[in-house]
């Protein structure tokens, strides 16, 4: 598969407010403007770093053009006047300037060279890629450099002119007839798509797409080969510093982890004197976070450099931590010298995120808003786990975990001191103890809600909507959000989206309005969930069961994975998962379901346990642990969470029918659906409740959905007052 780029992307990465960035920004603008239409990405700016050169270059702009190759602009904003003379390729600037004399050709040439050596270590790419390097003067017209003789002199390099970045039809070609550095061929769509997967940090797509098979285990293979386009959308993401707050919302599986990590690395990388912390709420995630890290920062250094938590200024932390292993609230808590127990006592009956809420509120009561800032960003992944029902558990109003990390913050800019990189992503619909949204509101109260309202200058977004789902197939994921609402719930939806922006952004057409009475179709392109199992797999991906009994039941599991492991040839671990639905009657449940598999000599692992084929026992435990090599995961929807397998049991529905109005347990069923990376099989005790044919029912309507709007939802989980950016359907967002 090829990755499609039928217009330019252009990715501001980072606005500072330093000198020479106006300059840039209008260079940007004109090569934007005048490339719009091409086959391109440009960065502004674009790093480069070399440890074992001990030197680091950051072209001010880059563009790759599938015509022209890539093409380096150093953009000088100076005056003609403060250029005093011209030897060789050295510019002499006046007293006073903070340099005595610039190199601006040689700066591009080197930073040319780097790139197409990284694009070298590539055989398909190797002496292919032509290059130019050019010199951009914003402020200097190309009268003024000639009255001063510069363009008669035999070293004057490839310059744009003030004059010539007003003329955008021109522009273009300015850039064709610049010097050749190295001459390469046209490329094909292969490296092409190489070539950009090498600027963007992404794996390397595939050229084709595995074929249709009945063998599942020749699927899953074939889709390791198999790497998905690039989502130019999570590219910008990924890639931009914002100079604040920056809110991502993303639907499940649209890689929100993965993107905080890159976003984590690229920070700490560009700016390794930064105090970084990367939070979340699942403590399973601290391998996958570590891994994500460690390879972004191996791919910025080319290979030099991997993450050494003992060492670095990232943090990687859970949002409450331990005495082994600190979190964000236990490094804020002992860093103002608090003990553990500051915050008891805590009522047992609440919830994890509660403790964690209410020991949160008490640190910043406790401080009386003297919280001295320790971090220069905070990244939090899950952030829908961290808001708290309730005004019991606020802070002034405020959301406490939230606001004790804004205030933890030194402010991006002294001048502008309300100015934070406190960076969220969340998925509302993964919820599962709570009913809040995290929305600028109810994090920061009123005042502040304009922190994530529009854009930073040079274009980077406050707030992101990720629409498109990779992980999981389409029937899958449109199932969960149908059930998961209510959608076909025949008393009317329980949750979710009332306003036909907000489905669009989320990745959904629609048809109809949503009054009282009203019909309203709901469907899911393709392009929005990209996920290619369905069109592979000769079966159905999601597959619905009821059993007379819980035996019944749970022997059809054992001898269903027997099967998968035996006769299809799946590896117990990563690749089949069993969840276990239910609030407190899901302990026993779990315990019925290791008993089942262990009958059947199927080796089980439930996370935190010290060892495999064991119960979890309240004494020694691994609470980072979700997988053990030879063993099917067994787990609880709590610890589930920011986890996903190729093939996923989901037991108990009956636990959820019992109570259907609940819309928290509903959410358990959203979240146990989108842990699947190709099948589901839901299964529970047949029972009366109307949540069966329900699911049926949403089963069979596939990708497009046909319901009476009858009233407002009890939770709206929409946008605020002024609805989100939409992005585009037809291609990523520019």
């Amino acid at each position: 598969m090829s990755t499609p780029l039928k217009a330019g992307q252009f990715i501001v990465t980072e606005v500072l407010g330093k000198g020479g960035e106006a300059g840039e920004q209008l260079v940007f603008k004109a090569i934007r403007e005048a490339f719009g239409d091409r086959e391109c990405l440009g960065f502004c700016p674009y790093p480069i770093f070399s440890t074992q050169s001990q030197k680091r270059w950051e072209p001010d702009i880059l563009l790759a053009d599938r015509e022209l190759g890539l093409v380096v602009i150093e953009v000088k904003s100076i005056r003609i006047n403060q250029i005093t003379a011209i030897q060789g390729h050295q510019w002499q600037m006046e007293r006073g300037f903070y340099a005595p004399s610039l190199h601006p050709y040689q700066q591009a040439e080197a930073q040319l060279w780097a790139l197409l050596g990284f694009c070298d270590k590539h055989a398909s790419l190797h002496r292919k890629v032509t290059g130019r390097a050019i010199v951009a003067l914003p402020f200097i017209t190309s009268k003024e450099w000639q009255q001063r003789g510069f363009d008669q002199l035999p070293c004057c390099p490839p310059i744009l002119f003030a004059d010539q970045l007003r003329k955008k039809s021109e522009l273009c070609d300015q850039v064709k007839a610049s010097t050749i550095i190295q001459r390469g061929s046209a490329l094909s769509a292969e490296q092409w798509s190489l070539l950009l997967t090498v600027l963007s940090g992404k794996p390397t797509p595939s050229s084709t797409l595995p074929q249709p098979s009945s063998d599942r285990a020749a699927i899953l293979a074939d889709m390791r080969q198999w790497t998905r386009q690039l989502d130019w959308q999570q590219v910008q993401i990924g890639w931009q510093i914002p100079p604040g707050p920056q809110r991502i919302r993303g639907i499940a599986g649209s890689g929100k982890t993965v993107l905080l990590c890159q976003k984590a690395a690229y920070m700490h990388w560009q700016h390794p004197d930064w105090d970084i912390a990367l939070v979340f709420f699942t403590r399973s995630l601290y391998d996958q976070v570590t891994h994500e890290i460690s390879r972004w920062l191996t791919h910025f250094s080319q290979g030099e450099v991997t993450y050494d938590p003992a060492t670095s200024k990232l943090k990687i932390l859970h949002a409450w931590g331990e005495a082994r292993q600190p979190g964000l609230y236990s490094t804020l808590r002992n860093a103002h010298g608090f003990s553990p127990g500051v915050s008891e006592p805590i009522n047992p009956s609440y919830s994890p995120s509660q403790k964690l809420g209410w020991n949160c509120k008490r640190l910043l009561e406790k401080l009386r808003g003297r919280l001295q800032p320790q971090f220069d960003a905070i990244l939090i992944d899950e952030g829908q786990d961290l808001v708290m029902d309730g005004s019991d558990f606020l802070f002034e109003g405020k959301q406490p975990f939230y606001w004790m990390a804004y205030q933890a913050l030194r402010p991006a800019d002294p001048e502008q001191p309300d100015q934070r990189r406190l960076i969220w992503a969340y998925d509302e619909a993964q919820s599962l103890d709570n009913l809040v949204i995290p929305q600028a509101k109810a994090l920061f109260g009123e005042d502040l809600t304009y922190l994530v309202a529009g854009q930073y200058p040079g274009g980077i977004k406050k707030s992101e909507i990720m629409h498109r789902c990779y992980r999981t197939p389409a029937p899958i994921l449109t199932a969960a959000h149908a059930i998961g609402m209510g959608l076909l719930r025949g008393e009317g939806m329980l949750s979710g989206l009332t306003r036909a922006e907000d489905w669009k952004a989320i990745g959904y057409e629609v048809s109809g309005r949503f009054i009282p009475g009203q019909q309203v179709t709901l469907r899911r392109p393709g392009e929005s969930s990209p996920n290619p199992v369905p069109q592979l797999w000769s079966g159905e991906v999601l597959q619905f069961k009821t059993y007379a009994n819980r035996t019944e039941e749970l022997q059809a599991l054992a001898q269903q994975i027997q099967f998968n492991l035996t006769q299809e040839g799946l590896q117990p671990s990563r690749q089949i998962l069993v969840v276990v639905l239910g609030r407190e009657s899901a302990i026993e449940l779990e315990r019925q379901v290791v008993t089942y598999l262990r009958s059947h000599q199927i080796p089980y692992y439930i996370p935190s346990a010290t060892r495999p084929n064991a119960p979890l026992s309240s004494g020694r435990t691994v609470p980072n642990r979700f997988w053990y090599e030879g063993s099917v995961t067994v787990s609880r929807i709590h610890r589930v969470k920011g986890n996903e397998a190729d093939l996923v049991y989901v037991v108990g529905f009956d636990q959820i029918a019992e109570d259907e109005s609940n819309i928290t347990l509903r959410n358990q069923l959203f979240v146990a659906l989108t842990r699947a990376r190709g099948w589901v099989y839901l299964s529970g005790v047949i029972g009366d409740s109307p949540l069966y044919p329900e699911m049926r029912q949403v089963i069979e309507s596939g990708d497009r959905f046909t319901f009476t709007f009858k009233r407002p939802p009890q939770r709206d989980v929409g946008g605020e007052s002024d609805p989100l950016p939409l992005p585009s359907l037809a291609t990523a967002t520019s």
